[in-house]
């Protein structure tokens, strides 16, 4: 296989443009996923329950640019806020890279191909529902966006 210099190993997170930071989202759809919060234990559950404007389909965001206006709580993700989160998938980009971690090779930006995403079992395509579908969140409680394959 090629090794390709990617910019995602010659630069830290902050250094990148804004189109290489973009372009680090493999567009899984995993944190677009409700997560649940115990009050007392802090302990963190995933669920299948995806946010409203997710595609189903194409796991993609379906108002990418207006979501934080429709979806007031949808985390935008900096280097900064990066740090203190601890529900980004162990397969997402931007955490592997805060990690000091390469790509997966089903990744984009490594094997060219959007496809290779839900070919490697990654995307929520298939996997999830609509907050609008789901009910209580409780019932929905899964662990797989946790989970690497």
């Amino acid at each position: 296989m090629l090794w390709v210099m990617g910019f995602w190993r010659t630069k830290t997170l902050a250094q990148m443009t804004r189109a290489e930071w973009e372009s680090l989202c493999d567009g899984c759809g995993r944190c677009c996923l409700h997560k649940l919060r115990d009050v007392d234990t802090d302990e963190l559950s995933f669920t299948n329950v995806a946010c409203r404007l997710l595609d189903l389909r194409t796991s993609r965001c379906s108002d990418y640019a207006g979501r934080r206006t429709k979806v007031p709580d949808c985390v935008q993700l900096t280097p900064k806020r990066l740090k203190k989160l601890d529900w980004l998938p162990p397969t997402c980009a931007y955490r592997l890279i805060e990690e000091g971690r390469d790509l997966y090779p089903w990744h984009p930006l490594v094997s060219g191909r959007r496809e290779s995403v839900a070919e490697a079992g990654i995307s929520v395509a298939g996997r999830a529902l609509s907050e609008r579908e789901a009910g209580p969140l409780e019932h929905h409680l899964v662990t797989w966006p946790g989970e690497a394959p």
